[in-house]
């Protein structure tokens, strides 16, 4: 199959745009690279280096006659969406309609969409929680994310477009940038490896639910042939504090810093969590990776790959 991976060139992105160029489909790339890196685009996809927002999307789709679209690229800082709500809407939601209506206009058979699974219940009634959980997002960021799943509510309505949604947790691992806000494993792992001292908000007993990027691939890839219009929580179901995430960086990058905690950040979510139980049971799939293991090999990546 011939397929768009948006945000192909980032985090997550760029690990299923490999993924599925080893499976032998013919990939493109859409990246704007405002947090992408070229150093991640796999050398076999094709690029194009434009926005979701821009017109010429239209002239893409109409070259390139997609089957299937992952759709990754978004403004994914929660604390910038809370700084700048219409900028996060432009990209999130109007970026999104952009592709949609070509999706629409060029029949695309599938639309494979990154919601959050950590930003869209909001504080929790349930822990962990499963798709059923009420939606009441507290950020901008959440809420763009379920507009969006609304949006494709009606577009499978309407045009008979298939879609599936993953509602990730907290991904980690290698290629996630250090140098945003958002990301405390790759921030803390780049610090502590350049002998900096990394600064833990509030008593850092808020907790997130960690999934490794690969095994968020894992699921992207049997998001090929799930069942049509799903919604589904990727995630570990377990939660790990930060003071926790600090001390099994620190281990593993061998470098004997102490804890050090600063203010706590205005409207954060205390406790998130969610379960895989309908991933697993639909899909087959479950994580494979423990949080040690996976930060034992984010840190490694970041070792090797620092400049």
């Amino acid at each position: 199959m011939k397929i768009l991976v948006t945000g192909g060139a980032g985090f997550i992105g760029s690990h299923i745009a490999d993924e599925l160029i080893s499976l032998g489909h013919e990939v493109v790339v859409i990246d704007n690279l405002e947090t992408g890196n070229l150093n991640n685009l796999n050398p076999e996809a094709k690029f194009y280096l434009t926005d979701i927002r821009a017109k010429e999307l239209e002239k893409i789709f109409a070259i390139e006659k997609f089957d299937v679209i992952y759709h990754q690229a978004a403004q994914m800082d929660v604390r910038r969406s809370v700084r700048d709500p219409l900028f996060d809407a432009d990209v999130n939601v109007k970026g999104t309609l952009n592709l949609l209506q070509n999706a629409v206009r060029f029949g695309i058979k599938r639309f494979i969409f990154a919601s959050t699974g950590g930003a869209i219940y909001g504080e929790q009634e349930v822990f962990p929680c499963d798709e059923t959980h009420p939606t009441k997002p507290v950020s901008p960021y959440g809420i763009t994310k379920l507009s969006v799943e609304k949006y494709l509510f009606f577009y499978a309505g309407e045009y008979d477009l298939t879609y599936t949604i993953f509602r990730y947790a907290n991904v980690y691992g290698p290629r996630q940038n250090p140098h945003g806000e958002a990301g405390v494993v790759a921030i803390f792992a780049q610090k502590l490896l350049n002998r900096e001292q990394p600064v833990i908000n509030g008593d850092g007993l808020q907790t997130r639910d960690y999934v490794f990027v690969k095994d968020v691939v894992k699921a992207n890839i049997a998001g090929l042939t799930a069942p049509a219009n799903e919604i589904f929580n990727i995630g570990t179901g377990v939660e790990t504090d930060v003071n926790t995430i600090f001390n099994l960086i620190n281990q593993a990058a061998g470098s004997g810093a102490e804890e050090k905690h600063g203010s706590a950040k205005p409207g954060e979510q205390k406790r998130s969590v969610i379960s895989y139980e309908k991933a697993k049971k639909v899909l087959g799939w479950e994580p494979s990776l423990t949080i040690k293991q996976g930060i034992e090999e984010t840190v490694l990546y970041f070792k090797s790959n620092s400049k």
